[in-house]
């Protein structure tokens, strides 16, 4: 999916903005027990009511591509016949009302994660796009696809107040002063995929809450397909892989240009407001770090070391590597943040043998609050 893709769904998880009749779920004990299996009609629910389970259920497609959305591919015998992909087609195809087949995908899910004593629901939705057909002249008509799919998510139940409480009562979840309440989702998935305004039955969306978390089980359970890589992971990697290429004496220039320069890219790239997500290969990854000073060898050291890592052909997104607002430089003592724009501003030298960081402080010091001047 693209960024253009991902947004015209989220708009359609607002109340009065689909065709969804029924909220599905079940929540579950943290003995991995299932107190209640419910269904709430949308249209019985207070309006306040109404727009809390659909905040809820929006933050499974919140975030960025890459970072807390990443793709699900399937592949073509999984299409074709494999028990992951008939479950997740055939409650689609029934619009969540089979019970059995809701127990089959709950049972998968509570067997595949581990939220320690900790109560959580678990939230479903179906819903039927009539997607618009685009004309440049004429504007938006109907007569596209009609995309129907589904959305899922975990959320961890919690003591709190005014948000929606389990009422043992009904056995659901309503507006409550105190009580049992539901939380944002730490998983959840889109299913099937949303491609340049079209359904792929090959794929779905994945989201997850914590970036270094990969939910492996889950995907395992649900999906049984691989995943790339979280972010947390990605960025990890790449520290590692750049780390080794340029071996024991890593140069401040080169860590410090190979990091401006990503981070020039990738505000570039927002701003052209390209849709597809941003990602890049290790050849373009070894042209920052030739132009950053770094030598053939450590160079070719790396992307050894990234078509071990991603493959011949790999990618990854260069939002999940660096942080584009700013430079962190730490010592054992001192820690010091810097907006990569005025990175130029900081250098280092060997005085009287012993090593520094020195910055440029002409005018505007301050020390807590306090504006100080330097003799």
């Amino acid at each position: 999916m693209n960024q253009k893709d991902l947004r015209e769904i989220r708009r359609r998880v607002r109340p009065d903005h689909n065709s969804v009749r029924t909220i599905y779920g079940c929540f579950v004990n943290g003995g991995k027990q299932i107190i209640a299996d419910f269904e709430e009609s949308v249209g019985l629910l207070s309006e306040e009511e109404s727009e809390k389970y659909f905040s809820l259920i929006r933050k499974t497609l919140s975030g960025s591509l890459g970072r807390t959305l990443r793709d699900i591919s399937f592949a073509s015998r999984q299409v074709m016949d494999s028990e992951e992909h008939q479950l997740l087609s055939a409650l689609r195809r029934t619009e969540l009302k089979d019970p059995e087949l809701r127990r089959s995908f709950y049972d998968s899910v509570i067997s595949s994660i581990d939220m320690g004593d900790e109560n959580y629901a678990i939230l479903m939705i179906y819903d039927a796009y009539d997607v618009p057909h685009r004309n440049e002249d004429e504007g938006e008509d109907s007569g596209g696809d009609v995309y129907r799919y589904l959305l899922a998510c975990v959320c961890p139940v919690k003591t709190g107040k005014a948000e929606l409480g389990y009422d043992a009562a009904s056995q659901s979840f309503h507006t409550a002063a105190l009580g049992q309440v539901l939380t944002a989702p730490t998983l959840g998935f889109l299913f099937p995929g949303f491609e340049e305004r079209s359904t792929n039955l090959y794929g779905a969306l994945f989201y997850s809450r914590d970036v270094n978390d990969p939910h492996d089980d889950f995907i395992d359970a649900v999906f049984k397909t691989p995943v790339p890589m979280p972010a947390g992971e990605q960025k990890e990697k790449f520290q590692e892989m750049i780390s080794a290429s340029l071996g024991e004496k890593n140069s401040f220039d080169v860590v410090q240009g190979i990091h401006e320069q990503l981070s020039e890219r990738i505000v570039l790239y927002k701003e052209s407001r390209d849709p597809e997500p941003m990602t890049m290969t290790a050849d373009e990854m070894a042209e920052i770090m030739e132009n950053s000073g770094a030598s053939g060898r450590q160079i070719e050291h790396f992307r050894s070391s990234c078509r071990e890592m991603f493959g011949e052909d790999g990618t990854f997104s260069p939002g999940n590597l660096t942080d584009p607002k700013k430079m962190v430089i730490e010592t054992p003592e001192i820690k010091i943040t810097v907006d990569p724009q005025y990175s130029h501003l900081i250098r280092t030298e060997v005085i009287d043998g012993r090593k520094f960081i020195l910055i440029a402080a002409d005018s505007g010091v301050e020390i807590n609050g306090i504006g100080v001047d330097i003799e």
